[in-house]
């Protein structure tokens, strides 16, 4: 492994927030650097112009859903290109294996950081997106377990875009599972899809979806293959081309768990076909957290009322 990071530094951090609020969030954003073209190296420097463009994106439509009820930090990580992950997955059936140093590394310094000089005791959601979410996964594991006393003020951890799975569990007896919309100390996950992709059968499991994945419903937050229609969404949140800006919609955002696929499905609209190589015509990947956006910035406020109420 490279020399490790500073987190000391603020150029280290995408985010510092002043402290305003009672819980906070740490957020590990998804992948921004390809890697596509020759030379290109495994893992992205902290300069990274392509990752650096992609985690104003990410902040928009995806974390900034945490901002509304916690203090949200945002480190800056050496992350996996999305090249080489895609390589170690055909060569191993997972993509752990581009995670376990720099981009592992990197986080667990960055958590030691913000625990020790930025928490002061206060209890806290941890998030990601598709890799942040695969990091999120090994931090659960491994990291929470060497610091009880730190998962022990965990709310929640967002770990949407990437499977969780049963035998993650079963291995892992100190993580569990939501099973509703306000417990607490629990992981929350699911993966987008279109319907076409359970016609299709698309491919399980690929870089992004493992088999035996487990995924809650963000709309009535069950566990089962309850249908939840679009009237219960709250809103998805949409940019527009021309202005750059943001907005939220109604883009008839429905959401029902396929037990077979551990995924959600969803019928809504506007929404880009994506990774279609990897994971079927209606991967809908970079949408996870957009298509929901409102519900869960509702379930966020949710969870915390609960864990301030135990």
């Amino acid at each position: 492994m490279k020399e490790a990071i500073d987190y000391s530094k603020k150029e280290n951090w995408y985010q510092i927030p002043e402290i305003t609020k009672e819980f906070d969030t740490f957020y590990i954003y998804s992948t921004m650097y390809f890697g596509i073209n020759e030379g290109d190296p495994d893992y992205a420097t902290l300069d990274n112009a392509e990752m650096l463009a992609g985690i104003d994106i990410e902040h928009a439509i995806k974390s900034s859903v945490f901002e509304e009820s916690t203090n949200l930090f945002i480190p800056f990580y050496r992350q996996s290109s999305m090249k080489y992950a895609a390589e170690i997955f055909q060569e191993d059936g997972s993509i752990d294996a581009a995670l376990v140093g720099m981009p592992y590394g990197d986080i667990t310094a960055a958590l030691d950081y913000y625990f020790k000089n930025f928490n002061n005791g206060r209890p806290f959601i941890i998030a990601g997106h598709s890799q942040g979410a695969a990091i999120l996964r090994l931090v659960l594991k491994k990291y929470f377990k060497e610091h009880p006393d730190y998962y022990n003020r965990m709310v929640a951890a967002y770990a949407i875009g990437y499977s969780i799975t049963k035998d993650d569990l079963a291995a892992n007896p100190h993580m569990k599972f939501a099973t509703g919309e306000t417990d607490t100390g629990v992981i929350i996950s699911w993966h987008a899809e279109g319907p076409k992709n359970v016609e299709a059968n698309a491919p399980i499991p690929n870089v992004i979806i493992a088999k035996n994945g487990i995924a809650i419903n963000p709309l009535n937050w069950k566990l089962d293959e309850t249908y939840a229609p679009a009237s219960e969404n709250l809103g998805s949140i949409v940019g527009d081309e021309k202005t750059g800006k943001t907005e939220i919609r109604d883009i008839d955002g429905d959401a029902q768990v396929c037990l077979a696929r551990g995924t959600v499905v969803t019928n809504a609209k506007a929404v880009p076909n994506e990774m279609t190589d990897l994971a079927g015509p209606q991967c809908y990947h970079q949408d996870d957290y957009a298509i929901f956006y409102n519900n869960i910035k509702d379930n966020v406020a949710k969870r915390i009322a609960a864990y301030k109420a135990k």
